[in-house]
């Protein structure tokens, strides 16, 4: 009632690991689910925030935010491919025509520099994105419950949590809990991570 809009299917997944994540294309068509490890490891007041966060991102149509961002960085990736290709393979027969000569050979060595770089500029915006939208959901979370230590202290909680899961999580599986489980690797890692520094979220929220 708080968010308006329908409530969302729940589901528990027995995994002693705390995590949650929503999915759903839209606030109709969405679920949230929990792990019985969460479940177990959190008060009423920090499960609800935890809920509220995740309910945050079915609001602000997060999951579909999110998929047209992955979509358009992939075109990106599609477009820079061909684009690299393309000054491969027809570069050199365009160059023995010596049409342009040294101009055509920068435009050239701009092309496969710019063919190479934008998918990784195209990542790094992505997962730039995903890191304020975790942010909102922080924010909105706090909004929806008027508590925002209870969401802080369920991060905490996470945060300091020792489980196998989280240990053997990767880049492909990150997105799927409600921290970053790679916050271990630090340097420029952090531009590629879909989660924010869980202890700055604690911070902001510890500040409302």
């Amino acid at each position: 009632m708080a968010a308006g809009i329908p409530t969302p299917r729940m589901y528990m997944i027995q995994e002693e690991s705390p995590n949650a994540f929503a999915t759903g294309r839209d606030p109709k068509h969405a679920s949230i689910t929990v792990t019985s490890g969460l479940r177990k490891s959190l008060n009423r007041q920090e499960l609800e925030g935890v809920i509220a966060h995740e309910m945050s991102h079915i609001k602000n149509f997060d999951i579909r935010y999110m998929m047209l961002v992955t979509v358009l960085a992939g075109v990106v990736v599609l477009l820079s491919d061909f684009i690299l290709r393309s000054f491969l393979w027809g570069g050199a027969r365009s160059g023995d025509r010596k049409n342009g000569g040294g101009v055509f050979l920068v435009l050239i060595l701009l092309g496969v520099a710019l063919a190479i770089l934008s998918p990784i500029i195209a990542q790094i915006i992505k997962f730039a994105a995903s890191r304020q939208r975790e942010y909102l959901a922080d924010a909105d979370g706090a909004l929806l419950t008027r508590n925002p230590q209870g969401l802080a202290n369920a991060l905490k909680k996470i945060r300091d949590a020792k489980d196998k899961v989280v240990d053997d999580a990767n880049k492909a599986t990150s997105h799927l809990f409600i921290e970053n489980p790679l916050r271990g690797l630090g340097g420029m890692n952090k531009l590629f991570s879909t989660h924010p520094d869980i202890n700055v979220r604690i911070q902001k929220l510890e500040s409302m």
